[in-house]
């Protein structure tokens, strides 16, 4: 995490998340960083969907059609926030971290979306673990993925 926020603070990248099964990890986890307010402008922790509705303007058709555990609601969680936020990279998460299926999705099922300037990206993960340690997964996997689309440069 802190070779990808090293980065970022060289490029420059502002950042913003939206978190649903995560809980607000990843902000945690940034925040944990010194010097992150240089590029952390803040994010949105939306468990429930009237949230990911009301505050993040997800619409509620998407969710009615394909799910909120769902890669189009993950989408749409990563495009609204970088709007919302004015940031060049957002990062959301929606998914199933446990105990049990959810949106007819097993537990482990988690979407990442990222919108990266003009780019959009969906990444599905399918995790093992108790919920916390499927929580941890997808973000140290989501952030090795997300630094390959930044360009950062594996170390």
């Amino acid at each position: 995490m802190e070779e990808f926020v090293e980065i970022c603070k060289s490029k420059k990248i502002t950042i913003a998340t939206c978190e649903s099964c995560t809980g607000g990890l990843l902000a945690s986890k940034l925040c944990d960083i010194s010097g992150i307010s240089e590029i952390y402008k803040g994010g949105f922790v939306t468990y429930w969907n009237e949230i990911k509705e009301k505050i993040v303007h997800v619409q509620p058709e998407t969710i009615q059609t394909y799910g909120v555990v769902s890669q189009e609601v993950a989408i749409e969680m990563a495009i609204n926030t970088k709007k919302l936020m004015e940031v060049d990279l957002a990062i959301s998460y929606t998914g199933n971290a446990g105990p049990s299926i959810c949106d007819n999705k097993p537990v482990g099922r988690i979407y990442c979306g990222v919108c990266y300037h003009e780019d959009v990206y969906c990444f599905e993960f399918q995790l093992s673990g108790s919920r916390n340690e499927i929580r941890c997964q997808v973000i140290d996997e989501s952030i090795q993925k997300i630094k390959k689309i930044v360009g950062f440069s594996m170390i």
